[in-house]
């Protein structure tokens, strides 16, 4: 055995006479060469250690099979690691999945900004620097009424700005029921930590009332914080302090208020038949000094987190050391600024944006888009799979409305022998992964989030899944 795999050892080609084959040449033309010798060196190791455990055989080691396997390798390695993937799991928008899908006016706004230089920092009128955030904040004035805005990379980072701006080394007066906890483990009370400020709690977690605020404002206090719980809801025996009852106790005790709303809506959903989310406009009506939201949730935009307010306040966020390190980069400004124009001037902003678009549509058109599905998926899928339109609902996700459910129909995929997760399993081998939900052990498809019908046909390597 040792002396067979000492025989194959020497046949193993060297790392110079694979970069020296006219396979590789042509690799050379694509890749550097000190990666393509580096993945080489990588593959020869590899077969060495095998050969020494007595595998392998000599076919299997020739410049043009060894050349293969640097192929295929390279092929694996310049694949993406973030792909596009069908969302077909009924919320519409997916943490995991990326949240909002962006309108195409701001799809077309990054694409613009990456091929050219742009004027980010630049004023063309005056002819010396300028500020970042400048068009942003005159559509966010706009659109709210604020007297002044900024923008950061995300919703936790504007909270964390504007804790550490007003408050560090102070107390800040949070009721327990708004000690929220969002995606990942990340909690209001750890990132109060990380801004330097002391939290102070008040009340219970289902009744916080306006004296519980009075009796614990001192000296130390620097800031009264509101959180809208976005991601879940109190019912039964509860009392919360209303946001103009705390500008009240605010304006008595010369207190900011601020105001994080999570989600943050510009319009009244309630128009359109979804339930009613704070509209951002009405807490700055209400007398919030700092109102905090995000940009890739309801909004419908990138992944951002803005900032309205009074001008006062904006502008001590904006002398914060700390708001550069948390600044947006030139595509995301560009995606935000072309979704806030959309609200600013479109004459049908539920088309304009796809979540909004996702979250009003009918259920015939959804049960149309399902009809013409359906009999294409059970064609790929074989007679051993049953798939059937059903009625069902989604929900909006990402801490949005938690209680809320909307209509929609669903496929649903079953099989005998198949479990729901090795259903789920296979869908996801599909190019491109199909990403549905699972209910009851049964494999559902949720139509809501399709709009084009020929997305959910799987599209499987071998041709097919049927057992």
């Amino acid at each position: 055995m040792a002396e067979e795999a000492s025989k194959l050892l020497r046949e193993l080609p060297s790392v110079d006479r694979l970069l020296r084959h006219s396979r590789c040449e042509m690799l050379l033309t694509r890749y550097n060469r000190d990666y393509v010798t580096q993945i080489c060196r990588d593959v020869v190791h590899a077969w060495r250690a095998t050969l020494r455990q007595g595998k392998g055989a000599s076919n299997e080691l020739s410049e043009e099979a060894i050349l293969v396997q640097v192929e295929n390798r390279i092929a694996a390695e310049s694949r993406p690691g973030h792909v596009r993937v069908i969302n077909a799991t009924g919320t519409i928008l997916h943490t995991n999945l990326g949240r909002a899908l962006l309108p195409q006016a701001a799809i077309d706004a990054m694409t613009a900004v990456a091929r050219h230089t742009v004027n980010l920092e630049y004023d063309l009128t005056a002819g010396k620097r300028g500020r970042r955030e400048e068009t942003i904040q005159k559509l966010l004035v706009e659109l709210t009424g604020a007297e002044a805005a900024t923008v950061v990379n995300n919703n936790a980072a504007a909270v964390l700005l504007g804790l550490n701006t007003f408050a560090q080394g102070k107390e800040v007066i949070v009721s327990r029921g708004e000690l929220i906890e969002i995606g990942g483990a990340f909690r209001i009370p750890e990132i109060m930590v990380k801004s330097g400020a002391i939290l102070k709690e008040v009340g219970s977690t289902n009744r916080t009332h306006a004296a519980d605020y009075e009796n614990a404002i001192q000296d130390q206090t620097a800031l009264l914080l509101k959180v809208h719980t976005s991601n879940y809801k109190v019912v039964g025996f509860t009392s919360e302090v209303t946001l103009e009852e705390l500008v009240a106790i605010g304006k008595q005790h010369n207190l900011p208020v601020m105001e994080d709303l999570g989600s943050g809506a510009l319009i009244d959903l309630s128009h359109y038949g979804l339930p009613k989310e704070p509209i951002v406009a009405e807490r700055i009506r209400a007398g919030a000094n700092i109102v905090t939201f995000s940009g890739d949730k309801i909004l419908g935009g990138p992944q951002a987190g803005l900032m309205v307010g009074s001008k006062e306040w904006i502008g001590r966020i904006n002398k914060n050391h700390l708001q550069r390190a948390l600044r947006c980069g030139k595509l995301t400004l560009a995606a935000l600024e072309a979704t806030l124009r959309l609200y600013r001037q479109s004459p049908d902003i539920m088309q304009a944006i796809p979540t909004l678009k996702a979250f009003t549509r009918s259920l015939d058109e959804i049960r149309a888009a399902g009809e013409q599905a359906l009999p294409k998926i059970q064609a790929v899928l074989g007679k051993a799979f049953r798939a059937s339109l059903e009625n069902s609902t989604s929900q909006i996700g990402s801490g949005a409305l938690p209680t809320e459910e909307l209509p929609t129909l669903v496929i649903a995929v079953e099989h005998q022998k198949l479990s729901a997760n090795a259903i789920a399993q296979r869908f996801r081998a599909s190019q491109p992964p199909i990403i549905g939900r699972i209910n009851d052990d049964r494999f559902l498809l949720d139509l809501r989030t399709i709009f084009d019908p020929e997305d959910l046909i799987p599209n499987f390597s071998d041709g097919g899944i049927d057992d």
